[in-house]
């Protein structure tokens, strides 16, 4: 192949590709993934801002003896917050056991 800009591609040559033309592959870097996250984010925080703005009625609750009252918003957001913690929490020592079970393989293969 020659770099002289007067000889035509071979004919059989498919045509280059440019950065934007429509179909061309792009790259999906971690910067963009960041971005995209953090805008995903912020929509869902202003959702559920607008959401306990909208429900600051106060509710009663009792549990094991405890009372007390919230507003119904607020509530609403610590009982998805805390069923989300007890989840990371599983999930977390299920990631250990599997370490560990892959630890002991790897050791008992090498031997």
């Amino acid at each position: 192949m020659s770099s002289d800009p007067s000889v035509p591609p071979p004919a059989d040559a498919p045509p280059p590709a440019l950065p934007f033309e429509p179909g061309a592959e792009s790259k999906l870097t971690k910067a963009a993934a960041l971005w995209a996250a953090l805008i995903l984010g912020f929509l869902i925080l202003i959702v559920l801002l607008i959401f306990i703005a909208q429900n600051t009625t106060s509710v009663a609750f009792a549990f094991l003896g405890w009372h007390w009252t919230l507003p119904l918003g607020v509530a609403i957001l610590f009982a998805a917050v805390a069923g989300g913690l007890i989840t990371v929490a599983v999930g977390a020592v299920r990631m250990f056991q599997l370490r560990r079970a892959a630890k002991r393989n790897l050791k008992l293969s090498a031997r």
